[in-house]
Order: structure tokens, then sequence, then C-alpha cells
């Protein structure tokens, strides 16, 4: 990949198309047009905090093992496996229910578009249905090869760019009337049931920090990348900051279009800013532009399945996942790891199906997609500021300002991993409930479970890895190469046929 590829990985993932419309609805609930707007500009301010601290990284450590790998790297030696084993599983957690909530917000608003066009009837389990056939088509895409998913992640970019130009330019031109700017920067509504004006304000963050979710995937796509010391960090940066304005643009250019705030909040599509575009364009232009955002979304969805299998593949090479060796495996035709792309779709689509019975479903995986995404980002970071200055630097770097931009990091993650796990709908039912802090116990409770009964003998454990690369040298012997990835602790052409670096146990 280009370094423009490796950013438009990142790019895609994050999607202003798709976060900011498909948690829209719930930001029309909980905080209003004037939490759409503040808490879009405040949580994009941290959120470039968080990413330049881990550029910082990405650049010292280019591995498509990402956060786990510049965790056990900065980890003091004797708790290194630790701080990498539960930094890898976060980030697995996090980039499977990113994964759910971009497709299941694409079927939401394909579901949308089919209700308008064909009189679709939009039910819990069609939108189940849809979610399930656009993670199949996913899967089906990133099996082709990364340069297929490169061309099209390339592509993506420019429909973002020009979607939401193009969206944006038409809400501005076509509507006879818009909201005035005392509704649109002071406007404060709360359908939540809670009273408090400030938890409102608080939990309502989570709309604009999911949408900030996974410009990871610059860093996991490194070893496929050119340049990747500055590449991949520059990706990072770069998506952030461009999705940060594009995402204002675009949350504007909605919120002044919105013609009846309660008619657009209970439309039959279930997607509010689908009947801003049919109330504000009208039918034929609302519809063509619900289709771009449809596409963006669907663009999105794939680059997340990408990132994902390439993190479940890195992880597995050091058989940190039940039945490791089948996920690092890599197909000879594609040369993609196949089965980590199914086993990504597999786990976000398990994620989703609560929506069956849980009306509020879709803003715990987002919660959990936060949480898991945010605590892997930033555990790397509080290891580099207990390094101090035997950080050892790669070309890209942040100077004299890498202390300050990392405790501001810490401090971030820290305050939003608790808000985004407190309840956001009273009275709390089994039908409101957020399921997110379940799932992440769960997660947590079986990758601590495993660390003591087992993986702390072995995991990142050199001994452990130099008896496996003997073995898999004698597998070699027999044809069966590579195998098992124990071997690439001398920094041998990988699995991927690039030239990748040793692994931390080396």
């Amino acid at each position: 990949m280009s370094a423009f590829a490796n950013y438009a990985v990142s790019f895609t993932i994050i999607s202003v198309l798709s976060g900011c419309l498909t948690l829209y609805l719930f930001g029309m609930n909980t905080g209003g047009p004037a939490l759409i707007t503040w808490g879009w500009v405040g949580v994009g301010l941290m959120t470039l905090f968080v990413g330049l601290a881990m550029a910082e990284i990405c650049s010292a450590y280019p591995t498509s093992a990402g956060l786990y790998f510049w965790a056990h790297r900065l980890a003091p030696a004797r708790t290194a496996a630790a701080w990498a084993w539960f930094t890898g599983w976060f980030n697995v957690l996090g980039q499977v229910a990113v994964t759910a909530g971009i497709d299941f917000g694409a079927a939401s608003f394909l579901g949308a578009y089919l209700n308008l066009q064909f009189g679709f009837a939009v039910t819990p389990g069609r939108t189940i249905l849809l979610f399930a056939a656009i993670l199949v088509l996913h899967g089906l895409l990133n099996t082709f090869g990364v340069r297929i998913v490169g061309l099209l992640n390339s592509v993506s970019v420019w429909w973002h760019v020009l979607g939401v130009a193009v969206i944006v330019a038409a809400l501005a031109i076509t509507p006879e009337r818009h909201q005035s700017a005392s509704f649109v920067f002071a406007h404060f509504v709360n359908n939540t049931g809670w009273s408090s004006g400030l938890y409102v304000v608080l939990i309502g963050l989570l709309m604009a920090q999911y949408t900030f979710t996974g410009y990871d995937a610059s860093a996991h796509m490194t070893e496929e990348t050119h340049d990747a010391s500055t590449a991949g960090p520059k990706g990072i940066v770069r998506s952030i900051w461009t999705s940060w304005v594009a995402g204002l643009v675009l949350l504007l250019g909605f919120t002044f279009a919105i013609q009846s705030y309660d008619a657009e909040l209970g439309s039959a599509t279930g997607a509010p800013p689908a009947q801003i575009l049919l109330d504000a364009l009208g039918a034929t232009a609302g519809k063509l532009l619900l289709l771009v955002v449809v596409g963006a979304q669907l663009f999105c969805g794939m680059a997340s399945v990408t990132a994902n299998s390439r993190m479940i593949y890195a992880f597995s090479r050091d058989g940190a996942l039940p039945f490791s060796e089948l996920w690092h495996t890599v197909s000879p035709r594609s040369r993609t790891p196949v089965a980590a792309v199914w086993l990504a779709s597999l786990g976000a689509l398990v994620l989703g199906l609560p929506y069956l019975i849980n009306v509020t479903a879709y803003a715990a995986v987002t919660s959990i997609a936060v949480i898991g995404l945010y605590i892997a980002y930033v555990i790397p970071t509080l290891l580099r500021l207990r390094k101090g200055d035997a950080f050892e630097r790669g070309p890209w770097h942040l100077g004299r300002w890498s202390r300050a931009v990392g405790v501001v990091a810490v401090v971030w993650v820290g305050i939003i991993t608790v808000l985004f796990m407190l309840p956001q709908v009273s009275p709390v039912t089994w039908e409101t409930f957020n399921y997110a802090p379940v799932a992440v116990l769960v997660v947590l409770g079986f990758a601590w479970t495993w660390w003591l009964a087992s993986a702390r003998h072995w995991f990142l454990n050199p001994k452990h890895s130099r008896t496996l690369a003997r073995e898999a040298g004698r597998a070699g012997k027999t044809g069966k190469t590579g195998e098992t990835g124990k071997t690439r602790e001398t920094g041998e052409t990988g699995e991927t046929g690039a030239t990748t670096p040793p692994r931390a146990s080396a």
C-alpha cells in the first residue's frame, strides 16, 4: 500500500457519513442540536491528542500487531507479556464491536432506503438480516486480497469527501427554510428520562466519540505499507483531523436543514437523517443522496473488516486466540488471512443479535467499541509515559510536547471509559439496559482466566517461541512452512510476503 492508501483505510473506518449519521438519532434524543455540534468540536480535539500520542509510538514500532506489540515493547520486562495480552484482547473486542456498529448502521440506512423506495417495512428481524448480508459481502470482498481492498479504500476517500460536499451543498441551497443559529448551537433536548442535564451531556458525547474510532487501522496495515515508520503515524493523525473538519461541516448541514424536529425524530424509516434529506430536498434528490450515505457506510464496513482481520491475524500469530493455528493462516492465492476475515464478520454478527430484544442495543455496541478500542489505544501511551526518556523515538515524533499530549490522552480515555458504561435511558429495564459493561466484563474475565491458567507461561515467552520455531523448522522440511508463524523472530519474510520486524519476544 502507498501512504495515501494507508491513510485511506483509517479515514474510511472513521467515516463521518457512517458514525455521525448512524448515531444522529441518539444525538437528537441525548442533548439535541447543541450537543451534536459542540460535542463534536470538543471530542474531536481530545481525540487528536489520543491520535498524536499513538502516532509517535507507531513510528517507533510499525507492525501489524500494533497496540499489543507496542505495549510489550514499552512495559517493564517482568510484566510486559501481561500488558500485551490484555491490550490485545481489548483491541480485539473493540475492533469486532466497531465492525458490528458500522455494518449495523449501514443495515439501518439501507432499510430506510428500501422503506422509502419499495415500502420495505423496517423491523428488528429484517434489519438483522440486512446486517448479516452486509457482513457476508464484506467478508467476500476481503477474501479476494489486499489490492482490491486498497483500491476501494482509495475510492472511498473521494466518495466521502465529494459525498459530504454534495450533501451539505444541497442541504444549504435547496430547502426554503433553515433552522436558526441559536437552534443549531444552543438548543438542548433531553428525551432520555434522566433529570440531570449534565449527565445527559456526558453520555451524549458517545455520538462523536464513536465516530472517532478505527484510526489504529493505519498501524495494523503498516506491514503492507511503504515507508511504514512515517506513513503509519501520518495516516493516524491525518485521518483524525480531516474527519474532524468534514464531520463538523456534515453535522451543521443536517442540523440547519431540519424541517420538523419531532417528525424527523419519529420517522418511519428509523433513520432521522434519511427523513431530513427527504423533507429538505424532496423525494428524488433525498433518495439519491441517501444512496451516497449508504455507499459510504458500506465502504467503511469493508475497511473495518480489513483492519479487524489483520489484528486477529497478528494476535493469533502469538497464540493469543482460541484455535490460533486457524486464524493466522494465509490464503496462498489471495495472500490474505481469510479465516481471520470470517471470524471478524461472525463476531460482529453475534454482537448485533441482541437488537432483536433490546431497543438500545446499537448504542451498547457503539459503547463497547469505544471502551475496547480506547483502552487499547491508551495503554501503550501510559507505558510510554512511564518509560520517559528511555523511549527510543522513531522518525515521526512529538518532541518536547510528547509528555503533555500523552497525559491529556490518558486522562480523557479514563473519563470516557466510565461514561459509556453508564445507563443511557431511564428507567433501566431489560429493554433499555446498556449491556456494554457485561460484554466488556465477559471478555475481560475470559482473558484473565486464560492468562492465569495458561497464557502467562507461554505468551510472548522467548523460550516457548524458540521451541515453536524449531518445530516450525522441522515442519518446513515436510513442506509445512510458516504454519505457526513463529519463525518471525528472525525478521525474515513473513506470511504476507512483506519483510516483517522481529516479534516482541525476539
